[in-house]
C-alpha cells in the first residue's frame, strides 16, 4: 500500500459548511491600470508570447518584498499529485492551461521529520523543482496524518514549545537554507481553516498562541524568507471564531480564504463566482484588515450534470469580479475533489478548460514576477 503523499489534501470538510446565504455587498472599486502585459514567459515552457508592457509601467509593476503584485493578481492552483510526480502533474496542468502558474499550493503535516516520511518535510525535492520557476504556498497543518492520538500536535503543545526541537526548528532551518541558496521566499500558512478545528485542536486563544510561537521561533532562528499567510474558510457563520483566531497584523502578511460553488456537492444553490467571494471579502475588509493583501487561496466550482456548459460560464465570470475586489492579489484554482457524492471540483470538460484558459490568459492575471 502506497504511503500517503506529502501534499495530499486531507478530508476535513463538513457537508454544508460553505453555504453562503449572504447577498453580495457593493465593493469600493479600486482604480486599475487599463493595460497590463502578459508575463515575459507566457507559457509553461517559457516561450514568451506576452504583449509588450507599456513603457513606464515596468518599475511600478514589480512585486513588493512581500510578493504582492501591484498591478493585478497572481494565478495559481492546487494540482493533485503523488509524492514523486508533483513537477510532472504541474506541467500537465500548465499545458492544458496554456501558461505557467505563478503559485503552486502544497500541503504538509507536522509529523516528525525523517528522510523517508515526506508528509512532514517542507520543501521536498519535487517542490524545489517546481519552485525554480514558480512561487510556492506551503500549507503546514498541525496534524500527524495517520498518527495516533498521542502523536497529534495540538495547539497547546505547539505553543508550549514541545515540538520546537523535533519539528519546528528543523523546518525553519530547511526554509532558511532554501532562501539562502536560491534567494527565494515562500508563502507559509500555519493550520489553514483553523476555524473548523476548534475545539478538537484547542481553543481559539490556544491557536493564536501556537501561530505566534511558530512565527516567533522562525524569527529567532533568522528565517527571513517566509511570507506569513493566514488562511481561513471565510465561512461567515464562523465570523466570531475567525475574529478570535486572527493572530494580529504583526504576525500576518497575507490573508486568504477558501470559498467555492459547491452546488450538488453540499446540496447548495448554484452560486456565481461573485456570490462565493464578495460577502466574505467585504467582511474580511471590515472586521479583520482593510489593507493586507488578500488571496483566494482555494476557489472553484462543481459542474452541473444537467447543464454541461455551466462550469465554463462560471469561470468566465472570474476576472471582472477580481478587478472589483479591493486588495485581492492572488487567486488559486482548486483542481481536485472533496469527499462525498457530486463533489468533484476539478475542471470537468473541454468547454470549462477553454474558459479557464481564457481567464488565466487575461493580462490582469499575468504579472511580472521579478
Amino acid at each position: 500500500m502506497k504511503a500517503p503523499h506529502p501534499v495530499r489534501r486531507p478530508a476535513r470538510r463538513a457537508p454544508g459548511r460553505y453555504r453562503l446565504t449572504a447577498t453580495s455587498v457593493a465593493v469600493t472599486c479600486a482604480v486599475l491600470i487599463a493595460v497590463l502585459a502578459l508575463r515575459d514567459a507566457g507559457g509553461p515552457d517559457g516561450d514568451g508570447g506576452g504583449a509588450a508592457r507599456p513603457s513606464g509601467q515596468a518599475g511600478k509593476c514589480r512585486p513588493t518584498a512581500l510578493l504582492e503584485p501591484p498591478c493585478g493578481a497572481w494565478f495559481g492552483a492546487f494540482v493533485p499529485h503523488d509524492s514523486d510526480d508533483l513537477a510532472e502533474k504541474v506541467h500537465d496542468y500548465e499545458r492544458r492551461l496554456g501558461r505557467r502558474l505563478d503559485i503552486v499550493y502544497t500541503y504538509h503535516d507536522m509529523s516528525a521529520v525523517t528522510d523517508t516520511r515526506l508528509e512532514g518535510q517542507l520543501l521536498t525535492e519535487q517542490e524545489q523543482r517546481v519552485g525554480e520557476d514558480r512561487m510556492l504556498l506551503l500549507s503546514w497543518e498541525s496534524k500527524w496524518w495517520g498518527g495516533t492520538e498521542r502523536q497529534q500536535p495540538t495547539w497547546r503543545r505547539i505553543a508550549d514549545g514541545e515540538l520546537d526541537d523535533s519539528v519546528i526548528d528543523v523546518q525553519a532551518e530547511r526554509i532558511k537554507e532554501y532562501g539562502q541558496r536560491t534567494g527565494k521566499k515562500v508563502f507559509l500558512s500555519f493550520d489553514l481553516e483553523m476555524d473548523t478545528r476548534t475545539p478538537d485542536a484547542g481553543t481559539p486563544e490556544e491557536y493564536v498562541r501556537a501561530y505566534r510561537h511558530v512565527h516567533d521561533r522562525f524569527r529567532e532562528l533568522g528565517v527571513g524568507n517566509v511570507v506569513w499567510t493566514w488562511i481561513t474558510t471565510g465561512y461567515l457563520r464562523h465570523a466570531d471564531l475567525m475574529r478570535r483566531m486572527y493572530p494580529g497584523d504583526g504576525y500576518v502578511d497575507w490573508i486568504g480564504y477558501n470559498q467555492y460553488n459547491y452546488y450538488l456537492c453540499h446540496r447548495a444553490d448554484w452560486l456565481s463566482f461573485a456570490r462565493t467571494q464578495t460577502a466574505t471579502h467585504d467582511w474580511v475588509r471590515a472586521h479583520i484588515s482593510d489593507d493586507k493583501p488578500l488571496m483566494l487561496s482555494e476557489f472553484g466550482s462543481a459542474a452541473d450534470p444537467d447543464r454541461p456548459d455551466r462550469q465554463a460560464d462560471w469561470y468566465a465570470g472570474v476576472v471582472p469580479v477580481l478587478k472589483r475586489l479591493d486588495g485581492v492579489k492572488a487567486a488559486l484554482q482548486w483542481n481536485h475533489r472533496d469527499p462525498g457524492p457530486h463533489c468533484d471540483l476539478s475542471v470537468a470538460n473541454d468547454a470549462a478548460w477553454a474558459s479557464l484558459r481564457k481567464t488565466a490568459a487575461d493580462p490582469y492575471l499575468n504579472q511580472r514576477r521579478e
